[in-house]
């Protein structure tokens, strides 16, 4: 029975993050403002498609009654959706370089939310996912797909650059002859209006007051927009700035996806899906920019923070060329405002699931499937109400990922079982246990390098902070940032913690076969922080 209690609380865990409404009701807030909350999508009733052939088709012969040389259109596109049974066939989708969303992209939207299952599939299944994909798309066998219209999108049409016509009018008139014309802009509701389309920019900042009085970028996060069928993403950049390469007459739906450019995602709108939304509604096509701050909605704050920190880290460990241990590219991360600590335990790169071989063997079949349903990083948020108190713990998850991506998933599995038994054994107070516990060398390394590496890149980011984070418990960080204030820095400290190491005695002898001139420092912190 005792070694089963890690597996209770990682059932506990899970279960209460992936049955769907009871975790949804007190990680997201409540409807806010205009008709948008961060809650399920609530459809209207369905919409024709200025964008399908036959709509296009017909709003070209009004536009150009000679048809300008081209009386009938052959589609560019198809509108389909798909209904991946796994996260490994939502993977074969993401790979094959589909923007995808979880509701139809043809329906009034009554309310705006963060996420949408279609009522007639069963709760904890993956919903359906909508897109757009050329017509010479190879449809992946494996994963089901229907097609539900064919698409004229002119800016995907090569033929348009040099035929003469006035494509914008045409989508004008194809809003208009559908019955959507009270969706295109003021100034091009007139018949015979030319109007004006705009290509969306614009800049999503969030305040850390501590770092600058001014606002700076949420970074390398990815930007969505769309009508109907016409889709457009970008991912920002380190300032925050983005630029859409799709021009637009109409008010557009803007939603970020915490998906990052550097490959960690965070955050879950339902099971399965890897990357959480924040939605921003409808908004002019010619941008919209927001400043987000420790006051604006409490989820969007932390996961731009998180964001922050994740991106800021994986500059950091490529700047290096690698001396900082890198995290998975595929991490993936749960912010939860319930909890109060952090467990990186890398389910989804396959530990206990994988290397505890009861639950393995148990599996059987559907190990794949528990292995891809699961977070790597439980971030626990609660009473955090600032940028630097969210940035702090997530810096500490991140480089926690980088030592795992060194040691791998056997040695890190020690590690996970005795957090996990020492939270268990302390009503989830304490996960570090204390030294001289079966397993403990591990919680040791893991601690002692994941908070040393936290307060380098925290003050780094804080150049004026002192900040030396677990210099309290029993594990002494307080060893590796003596040797760096000496000479012996992140850098190369980081390269030494690999699978081999297995205690701080281990590390010790390490270090003096590495770094022989820096004998006399290493023999002084380890006689000063180590073992008491």
């Amino acid at each position: 029975m005792k070694h089963l209690i890690p597996i209770f609380i990682f059932l506990a865990l899970s279960l209460s993050a992936c049955t769907g409404k009871d975790f949804l009701s007190w990680n997201v807030p409540g409807v806010e403002e205009e008709g948008v909350s961060h809650d399920m999508i609530i459809l209207g009733e369905r919409l024709p498609d200025p964008y399908s052939v036959e709509n296009m088709t017909k709003a070209l012969n009004a536009i150009h009654p000679s048809g300008a040389g081209r009386t009938t259109l052959d589609p560019t596109d198809f509108y389909v959706r798909f209904l991946p049974k796994d996260d490994a066939q939502m993977q074969i989708l993401a790979d094959a370089g589909l923007q995808l969303l979880d509701h139809p992209l043809d329906y009034r939207i009554l309310r705006e939310g963060d996420w949408y299952h279609d009522p007639s599939l069963p709760e904890g299944s993956i919903t359906w996912q909508y897109g757009v994909v050329p017509v010479d798309f190879e449809f992946p066998p494996s994963v089901r797909y229907e097609r539900l219209d064919n698409c004229y999108l002119p800016d995907n049409d090569p033929a348009t650059k040099a035929d003469g016509i006035d494509w914008a009018a045409v989508e004008r008139e194809a809003y208009r002859l559908t019955g959507n014309g009270d969706m295109l802009l003021p100034d091009s509701r007139a018949e015979g209006d030319a109007g004006k389309y705009y290509m969306p920019e614009g800049r999503i900042a969030v305040m850390d007051p501590d770092f600058s009085a001014e606002p700076v970028g949420v970074k390398g996060v990815t930007v969505c927009c769309n009508s109907f069928v016409k889709i457009a993403t970008a991912y920002t950049d380190e300032q925050g700035y983005y630029h859409l390469n799709k021009s637009y007459n109409t008010d557009i739906r803007y939603r970020l996806i915490f998906k990052n450019v550097k490959g960690f995602c965070q955050g879950l709108n339902l099971i399965l899906l890897p990357a959480s939304v924040s939605t921003f509604g409808k908004q002019p096509p010619t941008g919209f920019s927001v400043v987000i701050d420790n006051f604006s909605e409490d989820k969007l704050f932390a996961r731009c923070v998180v964001n922050n920190a994740g991106y800021d880290y994986v500059r950091a460990s490529e700047k290096s060329a690698g001396a900082i241990a890198p995290a998975p590219r595929d991490l993936r991360l749960w912010v939860l405002g319930l909890l109060d600590f952090r467990l990186n335990i890398m389910m989804h790169q396959g530990v206990i699931i994988e290397t505890w071989e009861p639950l393995s063997s148990g599996l059987g079949e559907y190990l794949f499937m528990a292995k891809i349903v699961q977070p790597d990083v439980y971030l626990g948020v609660n009473g955090c109400s600032s940028y630097n108190e969210i940035y702090e713990r997530a810096l500490l998850a991140f480089a926690q990922a980088g030592h795992f991506s060194r040691v791998g998933k056997d040695w890190w599995h020690h590690y996970v079982v005795y957090t996990l038994k020492s939270l268990a054994g302390s009503s989830l107070a304490n996960p570090y246990g204390d030294r001289g516990d079966e397993d403990s060398p591990y919680c040791e390394l893991v601690q002692c390098y994941s908070c040393y590496c936290q307060s380098v890149l925290y003050r780094r980011h804080y150049p004026d902070s002192e900040a030396l984070f677990g210099s309290g418990e029993w594990f002494s960080p307080q060893l590796l940032m003596y040797l760096d204030e000496r000479g012996l820095g992140l850098e190369k400290i980081s390269p030494l913690f690999t699978t081999d190491v297995v205690d701080m005695e281990i590390l010790k002898l390490k270090m003096l076969s590495y770094y022989p001139e820096f004998k006399s420092v290493i023999n002084e912190a380890f006689a000063r922080y180590g073992e008491q």
